[in-house]
C-alpha cells in the first residue's frame, strides 16, 4: 500500500540533501498515501487555525468546511458549479496541503517512491544499484496536473499508449510493459491530477477511469498492468452540461468519494471582496482613480441582476470574473479620461460605466430574447436595473403614479428640467472641473443628498447627483439620452 513521507523531512523548506536509496533509509523516512499526506497536513492547518483557502470569500460556511470534510475522509472530489465559482482554484490551492518535497527514483517517469516501487524501471534500478540508487527530490509546485475534458481526448492521453519504435527498437512483444507510453494520469503518480468539465468526456473514456480510481490497475490496449497508482483525483463539472453535451457515467460518479456543490457570491459585499483580491490593476490607476464605495456596490450589482434577468440563460450562470474585469475596464475608461484632460488624479462618473459593456458582452450567455435585443443593449438594460435596485437603498421609492397637487420627493428636480427646457449634458471626455460644473448648476440636488444622505463624503458628492439623475431615469421621471460622446438628460 502506498504512502509517503511522515517524518521531518515533511517540514524541510530547502531541498533535502539526501541523493541515494541507502541515505534516505538511515533518515527514518517512512511513506504514506498522498491523501494521507493531505489528510496530515490539513489537521495540522486546522489546529493552527491557518487559513487553507486564503483568497477565496463567501465559501467560508458552505464548501470550505466541505471540502475539508472530504480531504480528512480521504475522497476523491467532484467540485460541481456554473463557470465562475473558483472550482479549478480550489484544486490548485489544495498543493498548500502537500509536503514541500518528496523523494523519488532519479530517471523515474512516474515518480517512483523509493521505498515502493511500481514502475518496471524503478525496480531494477534498485535491484542493480541496492542503497546507491540515485534518488531527487519533487516539489509540491510540481505535483499539480490539470487535463480539460474534451470530446476529442483519448485514453492513450489519459492512461498510456502502446509504444511501437520502442517495441522495434528493444526487440520486445507488445505484451511487455517495457513497451508502454505512460499517459497524463500515470505521470501524475504521488500528485493531485484535476479533470476540469468531466462531462464532457466521452462516456468510453470515463469508464478507463474506473480501475484506476478502485484497484489502481491500468488497462492499455488490452494488457492489464497492475500499477497501483498514488492519486488525489478533483473533477469539476457543470451542471448545464448533464443535459447539454453529456454527463458523469453512474458508476464512475459512484467511485468519486465527494461531490461539493459551489456558488455565487450570496451578497454585494462578498463579491467586493472577491474583486479587490482578484483584481490586476496597475499602481498609477490605484493612485490616480478614485472609486466611491456605491460605484463598488453598483458593479457587483450588475452580476446580481444578470443572474436573475430574463434575457441571460440562468443555467449557464454569469462568471464572477465579469465583475473581475468590468471593475478592470471601470478603472480604465477613468484612467483614459484624466490621461486625455489632462487631470492628475480624477475619480470614477457613473457615466464611466459605459465602458465596461464590453467586459459584460463577453460575459454572459443569452436566450432568444436576449438575443433579439441585442448583446449590447442586455448589458445597458442591465446597467440600469443595478441603479434602479440600488436606489431605494439611498432614496425614497419613486412612485409611478402620485397624488395630485402633492409634491414628490424629487419634484424639485423635474421642475428644474422643466423650467427654459433645461438639460444636462455629461461627455465621456469632459475634465473634472466641467463634469463637476454641470451638476452643480442643479442645487436640488444638493438639498436631496442633505436630507436623504447627509453623511456623504465630499470626494463622492458629484457621483452621489450623477446617481440621482440616472435612478430618476431609470424609474421614467426624466429622459436619458446617450449620443457617441456622452449622455444627455432632459
Amino acid at each position: 500500500m502506498f504512502r509517503n513521507i511522515t517524518i521531518n523531512i515533511h517540514t524541510m523548506t530547502a531541498k533535502p540533501d539526501i541523493k541515494t536509496l541507502g541515505s534516505l533509509k538511515e533518515s527514518g523516512y517512512t511513506i504514506k498515501t498522498i491523501k494521507d499526506e493531505l489528510r496530515d497536513n490539513l489537521i495540522i492547518k486546522i489546529r493552527n487555525k491557518e487559513n487553507v483557502f486564503e483568497g477565496i470569500f463567501g465559501y467560508e460556511n458552505s464548501v470550505i468546511p466541505q471540502l475539508e470534510h472530504a480531504i480528512l475522509s480521504r475522497h476523491n472530489i467532484n467540485l460541481l458549479g456554473l463557470r465562475g465559482q473558483a472550482k479549478t482554484r480550489l484544486a490548485r490551492m489544495m498543493t498548500t496541503l502537500l509536503d514541500e518535497w518528496i523523494p523519488f527514483v532519479s530517471g523515474s517517469e512516474i515518480n517512483d517512491d523509493p521505498l515502493s516501487p511500481i514502475s518496471r524501471y524503478a525496480k531494477e534500478l534498485i535491484e542493480a544499484e541496492g542503497d546507491n540508487t540515485p534518488i531527487d527530490w519533487l516539489h509540491r509546485d510540481e505535483r499539480f496536473f490539470e487535463k480539460l475534458a474534451t470530446p476529442d481526448v483519448t485514453v492513450a492521453d489519459l492512461i498510456g499508449d502502446v509504444d511501437p519504435i520502442k517495441a522495434a527498437n528493444l526487440k520486445l512483444s507488445y505484451a511487455d510493459d517495457r513497451v508502454i507510453h505512460f499517459g497524463m494520469i500515470p505521470r501524475a503518480n504521488r500528485s493531485i491530477f484535476v479533470i476540469n468539465e468531466l462531462p464532457d468526456l466521452q462516456a468510453r473514456i470515463q469508464v478507463s477511469l474506473f480501475n484506476i480510481l478502485q484497484e489502481g490497475d491500468v488497462q492499455i490496449r488490452g494488457f492489464k498492468v497492475r500499477m497501483p497508482l498514488d492519486i488525489q483525483f478533483i473533477f469539476t463539472a457543470n451542471p448545464e452540461d448533464y443535459t447539454n453535451r453529456g454527463s458523469i457515467v453512474t458508476p464512475l460518479k459512484d467511485r468519486i468519494g465527494s461531490q461539493i456543490l459551489t456558488h455565487y457570491p450570496e451578497n454585494i459585499h462578498v463579491a467586493k471582496e472577491i474583486t479587490k483580491y482578484e483584481s490586476s490593476l496597475d499602481s498609477r490607476q490605484q493612485k490616480g482613480v478614485y472609486v466611491p464605495e456605491l460605484a463598488k456596490d453598483l458593479l457587483e450589482q450588475i452580476g446580481f441582476e444578470a443572474r436573475d434577468s430574463e434575457f441571460v440563460d440562468y443555467k449557464s450562470g454569469v462568471s464572477a470574473r465579469m465583475s473581475i474585469t468590468a471593475f478592470e475596464n471601470l478603472l480604465s475608461t477613468a484612467e483614459r479620461r484624466s490621461l486625455l484632460t489632462g487631470d492628475e488624479k480624477t475619480s470614477v462618473r457613473l457615466s464611466d460605466f459605459m465602458g465596461v459593456i464590453p467586459a459584460i458582452t463577453g460575459k454572459v450567455e443569452l436566450v432568444y430574447e436576449g438575443e433579439q435585443e441585442g448583446a449590447e443593449a442586455v448589458a445597458q438594460i442591465l446597467i440600469d436595473n443595478a441603479i434602479k435596485t440600488l436606489f431605494t437603498s439611498y432614496f425614497p421609492k419613486v412612485e409611478k403614479l402620485e397624488k395630485k397637487d402633492a409634491a414628490g420627493p424629487f419634484q424639485q428636480i423635474t421642475d428644474w428640467f422643466l423650467e427654459d427646457d433645461g438639460f444636462i449634458e455629461i461627455t465621456d471626455e469632459s475634465s473634472d472641473e466641467s463634469y463637476a460644473k454641470a451638476l452643480n448648476r442643479i442645487n436640488a440636488l444638493d438639498r436631496i443628498i442633505e436630507k436623504y444622505q447627509p453623511d456623504t463624503k465630499k470626494e463622492d458628492l458629484l457621483f452621489m447627483k450623477e446617481f440621482i439623475l440616472w435612478g430618476l431615469s431609470a424609474n421614467k421621471k426624466l429622459n436619458k439620452e446617450r449620443f457617441r460622446s456622452g449622455v444627455f438628460f432632459s
